[in-house]
């Protein structure tokens, strides 16, 4: 499959995961997208249009830690991060935006991190 079948297919899926997680607007958006070297998180509150927390392997505090981006343990991480900044601002529930992404691999590792943190999907 060519690159630009698999982008349009990943853009498809893109949309038929946002109409549904938009369909009920009482809950934050955790949004997940990934490159081959780094990924990136944030949580939106679509209803104020405001990014209310985010982390990806590209912060200065993960580049400290001098590991590789685009792995489970950095995706791990960013999860960890970021779930902890929602604990924090008192966020308990958020919908996964993952983007058009595989519920796998990385996105499924910073899911999980987020969760052990107590913010439920």
């Amino acid at each position: 499959m060519s690159v630009n079948v698999r982008r349009e297919l990943r853009l498809k899926r893109k949309k038929r995961v946002k109409l549904q997680v938009q369909k009920d607007t009482g809950k934050c958006r955790l949004t997940v997208f990934k490159t081959a070297k780094h990924i990136y998180a944030q949580i939106v509150d679509d209803r104020e249009r405001k990014t209310l927390a985010s982390e990806s392997t590209v912060s200065p505090k993960f580049k400290e830690s001098k590991q590789s981006g685009g792995n489970l343990k950095a995706a791990a991480w960013v999860g960890e991060s970021l779930g902890a900044k929602a604990a924090d601002q008192g966020i308990k529930e958020v919908y996964c935006d993952r983007n058009g992404f595989r519920y796998t691999g990385r996105i499924k590792a910073l899911a999980d991190a987020v969760r052990e943190k107590g913010v439920k999907f």
